[in-house]
């Protein structure tokens, strides 16, 4: 029996609180798993999908999409493959569940053609890929979560990205609240018209993280992990937020905001005692509300998508 390749791409968080469609990491889990099997047949097909109603049309599915894209660019779209997609994360959650889809998708059907391309060069599929999903061309999810560590995209147009330094011991909590938040819905309510003030302020700590992170320097990122643009506008829809945030600081956390659209909740902490202190006193505020939720703590990814 043709065994194929499987492999798993990780969750992420996008914006990090100061890098609105420009910041990402990756995380250590949850992630999605796609096994890439080669069939008689020509021709890319979705045989199976576990964990989630997803379409098996390729032009609406991420993992799809972004495979045939990346076939059709090598001139291998006549080749037999069968793609099963097992979710082993929760939608609509602000973690980069159709990032992670897209990016396992392209990834794995390279790893069966023994790699045409590099992880980098892959980019641009997953991206395309996740597209589908969003209707956004921006690499803040897609691109930690093929490359690992913490991302920088100086123009999503483009696509340049680059890594920055992960200092050692730095950790991420993630907490997601059982709600539902539409990308689309948490996108309407942001106002196309930013007031100097608070841009240049936003401007401040975004090169105060980057500095932080590039000399390991906690206190820094801690005073520049505050977002004086897209978090207040969106704080309304998450129920208890500024509670929760107050509770991971309180905790220990650096600094603590909302990951992607939300509604999962991330901060960042020096240690993995306070990382884990930080997500119980989350939860803590949710149980309270009444809300239930699940708890990820990780060091930052820094493998990205891999084969296993």
């Amino acid at each position: 029996m043709n065994a194929g390749v499987k492999v798993f791409a990780p969750a992420s968080v996008a914006n990090v609180a100061v890098g609105y469609d420009i910041l990402g990491f990756a995380l250590e889990k949850p992630g999605d798993e796609v096994i890439v099997r080669f069939k008689e047949e020509p021709g890319l097909v979705i045989t199976s999908i576990t964990g989630g109603q997803l379409p098996y049309e390729l032009e609406k599915n991420t993992a799809g999409f972004a495979a045939k894209q990346f076939l059709n660019k090598i001139g291998k779209n006549n080749v037999g493959i069968e793609m099963e997609i097992r979710k082993k994360m929760p939608f609509g959650s602000g973690l980069g569940s159709s990032a992670a889809s897209a990016v396992a998708g392209v990834f794995a059907v390279n790893e069966l053609l023994k790699r045409p391309m590099t992880k980098r060069e892959l980019l641009e599929f997953a991206v395309a890929g996740e597209q589908i999903a969003d209707g956004a061309w921006h690499a803040d999810n897609v691109a930690p979560s093929l490359l690992g560590g913490i991302v920088l995209i100086r123009d999503n147009k483009t696509l340049d990205v680059h890594r920055l330094p992960t200092p050692r011991g730095l950790y991420a909590t993630v907490v997601y609240p059982e709600i539902e938040i539409l990308t689309s819905a948490s996108r309407a309510v942001l106002s196309d018209q930013v007031p100097l003030s608070k841009c240049i302020e936003q401007s401040g700590n975004l090169a105060g993280f980057i500095i932080g992170l590039m000399h390991s320097d906690f206190d820094l990122i801690s005073r520049s992990l505050n977002d004086v643009i897209i978090e207040p506008q969106r704080a309304t829809l998450i129920p208890n937020f500024y509670e929760v945030k107050n509770a991971a600081i309180e905790a220990g956390a650096l600094g603590c905001s909302i990951s992607g659209a939300g509604p999962s909740i991330f901060a960042l902490s020096n240690n993995s005692l306070k990382a884990q202190a930080a997500g119980e006193a989350m939860q803590a505020i949710f149980a309270k509300a009444k809300i239930e939720s699940k708890i990820f703590v990780s060091k930052i990814n820094q493998e990205g998508a891999i084969k296993f």
